[in-house]
């Protein structure tokens, strides 16, 4: 099973979303990095058949997607980054409306629907109006209707968003066992789900595709350009006006640990430390006009 975006482009009125990006998806689980703007969800909404590109072709085991049509659209589940919903329905009758745009019958539709809602956590909710929800269980509903029919791609826009730290340990592990023989593709601004949750990472900056590679991979790209300083405090706001700190840890002493993400040593004593891929999204997307985007893939 393969999905190929080759050299996906879209344009509106002049202005590039998505440029020239090539990638080929496989089973398992590949997360999408990108500051706002980057053309994430424009690449997502390709991907799934909504928008048409402007050049290029998205091919699923080397059959063009606009060909397959409704055959491709039934291999998908797909949770857009705007999630609507009818407050009216309860959880399991939402489930059962979205089965039935999917083709179930209205036993299957309503086993299928209560089974994922017990696996997102929602099992003591399912008759309870989707108005009631808070913006996390709203979140996790659209996470389950989006796994009905078990298909063969998954694709998900800020599936996190909402979420307590508690609901994202579930939504990973939900999504590390769904992701064995699908392709499921994830893109959120936090970080640490992508990190933890994805065994490779696509990075995304003005419409391009800027890094492909293992996490271990893309991080590496940051070796060398993060550093420690310890400081004391009056120091430690100075630099976090003037460099791209990272995090600062104040000790009881009254001093600070400032991490900072910069080319070259900040100050005399500071000592290089490993990146995470927290320290990568800042180097890349860095505010001073001066973006880290390095050299080729991170394979």
């Amino acid at each position: 099973m393969k999905l190929i975006l080759d050299r996906i482009t879209k344009s509106y009125s002049g202005k590039t979303a998505v440029n020239g990006v090539s990638a080929t998806l496989v089973p398992g689980v590949t997360g999408l990095l990108g500051a706002n703007g980057a053309g994430k969800t424009t690449l997502l909404r390709i991907i799934c058949d909504i928008l048409q590109p402007t050049g290029g072709r998205v091919l699923y085991d080397g059959e063009d997607i606009r060909e397959l049509g409704p055959a491709y659209r039934s291999l998908l589940g797909y949770l857009p980054q705007d999630f609507g919903y009818y407050p009216s329905f309860t959880a399991l009758d939402f489930m059962c409306y979205m089965g039935a745009l999917k083709g179930f019958d209205k036993r299957e539709a309503r086993e299928a629907g209560a089974k994922l809602l017990e696996e997102v956590g929602l099992g003591d909710d399912v008759h309870r109006k989707v108005k009631t929800f808070s913006g996390g269980m709203k979140q996790r509903l659209g996470i389950a209707q989006a796994m009905l029919g078990n298909p063969a791609i998954l694709v998900l826009d800020e599936p996190t968003a909402g979420l307590d730290p508690k609901e994202r340990v579930r939504f990973r592990n939900l999504i590390a066992g769904f992701a064995q023989d699908r392709i499921v593709l994830l893109s959120t601004h936090i970080v640490n789900d992508i990190e933890f949750a994805a065994n490779r990472i696509l990075v995304m900056n003005e419409g391009m595709l800027i890094m492909d590679g293992a996490p271990e991979h893309v991080v590496a790209q940051a070796a060398g350009k993060v550093w420690e300083c310890t400081v004391d405090a009056q120091q430690a706001e100075e630099m976090t006006e003037q460099m791209p700190v990272a995090n600062v840890r104040y000790a009881p002493d009254g001093h600070a640990v400032v991490r900072v993400v910069t080319d070259t040593s900040p100050m005399e004593g500071a000592v290089a430390v490993d990146p995470t891929l927290e320290d990568l999204y800042l180097y890349v997307f860095r505010t001073d006009g001066n973006q880290g985007v390095p050299n080729g893939n991170a394979d």
